[in-house]
């Protein structure tokens, strides 16, 4: 990890401004800004914590955050242990630590055994900037605190990052939820990050959300979710403009709008926009971008050479065929709205759940912008399956979505995910 100090900035900034005022530690506001109120806090964490208080968050400091970040330690049981004694020791559960080791026997712990403690803090962050490696620290962390998880990938990225699939439930109704197809649209990755955290906190305590029995639903359906398609993008939106890596530098070149890229930039690394590079009329979409003077590569727009140039949307292409999915959902931003329709191809059943989903989230029910009515995952999934398909914009005004938005477009999200496994 990158060493942090004072006058540092970006999203691992955020990450332990975030972190330090979770555990009680005032670190200011969550802004990205490495300022005297960060070092203070970060000075007074190292004190607690045996480190040199040097206010630099450097390797030690980092291997100390890591494991409050994974959300979980690795304990050896001492003399005169209990569950009860460590999860106080902990400020967490005896649930959390049941099904954390499944199988343990409270009444025969063993002297040196190791066992997982969860920290009684989440482990999704959201009200910071998302990365990949943001991401997959809490999917490790998620799989190790609910080992009833199973995490697999879809395929990977131009650059080989992973393309994580994340699956609730073990019933026969099986669904996909996928976020991040466009870079700048990253906020629906902790969306569905969260969802996944919190579903299974419902189901590891036999509870409820939204009034429905999550144990009910684990058994009677499968989620597949997705939550980050197009991981060089996003990385390039999240770091930018502190890049070390030529390749990001490379693709920063691509945008020549003279607006900062963050708010232009949905492609992957390629400068390919992955949801016009799906087989879906992508001739036609072809067409209305040089139409429009758009030719290459490019910040946003362009659909690639040909369908499927790209391995991401190769990957979920083959991860989508692998699987028998009654509906999928893509996740984007930008105006509270919910996409159903692909050419009249799409079931009849597709309009009485997208009606389900606005009562749900208060979003309206549109037609396809013409901007976006080819080429799409969506819109693929819906001509080679016939079966229902929906893009789901969520939050309003400019890309990126403000994290300050987080709280309402999650309350507004989290039924929808929810009933997508049930109708």
């Amino acid at each position: 990890m990158e060493t942090l100090t004072l006058g540092s900035t970006g999203p691992n900034v955020k990450l332990i401004q975030s972190l330090l005022s979770r555990i009680g530690y005032n670190a200011g506001t969550v802004d990205g800004e490495f300022g005297p109120q960060t070092r203070q806090a970060v000075t007074a964490f190292q004190r607690n914590n045996g480190l040199v208080p040097d206010g630099v968050v450097g390797p030690s400091t980092w291997s100390v955050f890591e494991r409050l970040l994974l959300g979980y330690d690795i304990y050896r049981v001492r003399p005169g242990d209990t569950l009860y004694n460590i999860a106080r020791r902990y400020f967490t559960t005896l649930n959390a630590l049941f099904t954390a080791n499944p199988g343990i026997n409270p009444n025969a712990l063993a002297v040196g055994q190791q066992i997982v403690v969860p920290y009684g803090i989440d482990i999704v962050f959201t009200d910071i900037d998302y990365t990949y490696d943001i991401m997959e620290r809490q999917i490790r962390g998620l799989r190790v605190r609910y080992p009833f998880i199973e995490v697999g990938v879809a395929g990977s990225s131009v650059m080989g990052k992973n393309l994580y699939s994340i699956r609730l439930g073990r019933g026969s109704n099986q669904v996909s939820y996928n976020a991040s197809h466009h870079a700048n649209e990253w906020i629906t990755t902790p969306l569905l990050m969260k969802f996944v955290e919190n579903f299974a906190k419902a189901y590891s305590i036999g509870g409820r959300m939204r009034g429905y029995s999550i144990p009910d639903l684990w058994n009677r359906s499968s989620m597949y979710i997705v939550p980050m398609v197009n991981p060089d993008g996003v990385d390039l939106v999240n770091y930018w403009p502190n890049y070390t890596d030529p390749v990001y530098r490379q693709a920063a070149r691509l945008n020549t709008t003279g607006l900062p890229l963050p708010s232009v930039w949905k492609a992957n690394i390629r400068g390919t926009d992955l949801n016009l590079n799906y087989p879906a009329d992508w001739e036609r979409e072809h067409e209305l971008e040089i139409a429009q003077g758009i030719t290459g590569p490019a910040p946003r727009d362009y659909g690639g050479p040909a369908p499927l140039s790209e391995p991401e949307s190769t990957a979920m292409v083959s991860f989508t065929g692998q699987h028998n999915f009654r509906l999928v959902i893509a996740y984007h931003t930008q105006g509270e709205v919910i996409y159903y329709q692909y050419e009249n191809l799409q079931p009849p059943e597709s309009l009485t759940i997208a009606q389900l989903f606005s009562r749900a989230s208060g979003y309206i029910i549109s037609q396809n912008p013409g901007e976006a009515s080819y080429a799409g995952y969506k819109d693929w999934f819906i001509q080679e399956y016939r079966r229902p398909g929906f893009t789901i914009e969520v939050g309003r005004g400019v890309n990126p979505i403000p994290t300050s938005q987080f709280p309402v477009i999650y309350q507004q999200n989290e039924e929808i995910l929810l009933l997508g496994a049930l109708v």
